[in-house]
């Protein structure tokens, strides 16, 4: 069995004149991702799931310190890569699970069909059928963004800047639609930065950090978009739920 791998996470909410300062203050030995295309970025779309009492949300919403949330992951709209995800908080640490679905699975988990899962090899699958057909999972919305990925082999560290960042807006059906309608979800000039890593920050990734004030702590993508799907469209009439808003 493959040990887990859990990981620091460190987010900012930067603007683009933050964004340019700190990308030519990238330490030497600093290389930009290999899957990024000719413009150094791919754009990610992830398809989130929560339960009937939207547990992954008010639990982010109120910082529990250990949580979970799972999701459909796919770039630049193709099927070439579709991954099942499962990202866990434990704490100061981060965890994430993936399992390959293909496209035909993606569409039967869209249709409500779960029961393929339960004869999957893979646990995270398994256990994703459990929390759909026990907990009522569901989907809830799709977030989108492009993202610019840097990686430092030592320490394992990652650092990526997601720009654009959308709530989609249209039919779950078209997760593999380029043309789904979106949402901006922060002022044109925001993104968000994040940096990951395994063993420890070298003091040279550690000095090119935005101030300590700039931290996001509360704010997530999801509940980002959670929140613009809410003002757009209130009341999911696929599933008969009204989206809890904050006060």
């Amino acid at each position: 069995m493959k040990k887990p791998v859990y990981r620091h996470e460190l987010k900012y909410r930067i603007n683009l004149p933050e964004w340019a300062l700190l990308r030519s203050r990238l330490p030497a030995g600093v290389q930009r991702d290999e899957h990024a295309g000719e413009n150094g970025e791919y754009m990610i779309r992830s398809l989130y799931f929560d339960d009937y009492w939207n547990t992954a949300y008010e639990e982010k919403e109120i910082g529990v310190l250990t949580r979970c949330k799972y999701r459909i992951r796919l770039y630049n709209c193709s099927d070439a890569v579709i991954n099942l995800e499962r990202k866990s908080k434990y704490g100061a640490y981060i965890r994430k699970e993936s399992a390959p679905l293909t496209r035909e699975e993606t569409m039967r988990i869209l249709e409500g069909d779960y029961g393929f899962l339960i004869k999957k090899p893979q646990n995270l699958l398994r256990e994703f059928y459990y929390e759909c057909t026990s907990r009522i999972m569901r989907p809830r919305v799709v977030v989108d963004y492009d993202r610019e990925p840097f990686i430092l082999h030592a320490g394992d560290v990652r650092i990526t800047f997601d720009k654009h960042i959308r709530a989609g807006m249209g039919s779950f059906d078209a997760l593999f639609d380029p043309e789904l309608p979106t949402v901006d979800v922060l002022p044109g000039d925001s993104m968000i930065m994040e940096v990951k890593f395994t063993q420890f920050l070298p003091s040279l990734v550690k000095k090119l950090l935005p101030p300590s004030s700039s931290e996001l702590t509360a704010a997530s993508k999801y509940v980002l978009c959670c929140d613009a799907a809410v003002r757009q469209m209130p009341y999911d009439r696929s599933e008969g739920i009204l989206w809890k808003t904050r006060p």
